[in-house]
């Protein structure tokens, strides 16, 4: 059975032929002025919505100029959710009631948090558990693996675990030199014959043998 491309809207088909709903690419079912997102990154989820709704799931405080870029080969799981700016409220006064957004959401109001709204960046291959939530303007490295019920902001360095609320490392998946050579080698923009032919290196953990692989 041929590898699915990236654009397919259900790339899981069973053996018997039958098509399994509840995982989406997607780029193949998200388009969106404000999201940027790599190729075979995928979300799955108990009860597929529609498009809207699974937009609406992932990033539910997606308006005006929020940006939010996720990379190639990621593992979203049901309930992950990406908090935007759009979100906030202020909390350096006596309410944070946001009074703006009633009647007519100039951010000029005294009751808007003010600020610009910052981008969320997502590196390639990471993977969020269950019910994960991304707040506003975090920044992931590649490799990261965010825990089943993480609240994670901030910097996350590359190949990171990630757990908690708040998120804090855990620790880093592998020795800092293996990870400078996984950046180096960055699998996940070779061409996906390549990858597919390369998948047990790249799934392993030997670093040499990935190496030999590299074009």
């Amino acid at each position: 059975m041929p590898f699915p491309p990236p654009d397919t809207p259900h790339p899981i088909v069973f053996p018997d032929g039958t098509r399994f709903d509840g995982t989406v690419f997607l780029n193949a079912v998200l388009d969106h002025p404000g999201l940027r997102i790599g190729d075979y990154t995928y979300y799955s989820d108990d009860e597929m919505p529609e498009p809207d709704l699974i937009r609406r799931r992932l990033f539910p405080y997606l308006y005006g100029e929020q940006r939010i870029e996720i990379g190639k080969f990621c593992c979203l799981a049901m309930g992950v959710s990406f908090v935007t700016d759009s979100a906030n409220h202020r909390y350096d006064g006596f309410s944070a009631f946001p009074f703006a957004i009633f009647d007519g959401m100039s951010p000029d109001r005294p009751s808007m948090p003010g600020h610009a709204p910052r981008p969320t960046l997502v590196g390639h291959d990471c993977w969020f558990g269950r019910n994960a939530t991304v707040l506003p303007g975090a920044r992931l490295g590649h490799g990261v693996i965010v825990g089943a019920g993480a609240v994670v902001g901030g910097e996350i360095p590359d190949y990171s675990i990630v757990a908690g609320n708040p998120g804090r490392v855990i620790r880093r998946r592998f020795a800092p030199d293996v990870i400078d050579k996984l950046l180096e080698i960055a699998w996940w923009d070779w061409p996906i014959d390549r990858i597919l032919a390369a998948e047990a290196e790249i799934c392993g953990g030997d670093i040499a043998a990935l190496e030999a692989l590299a074009p």
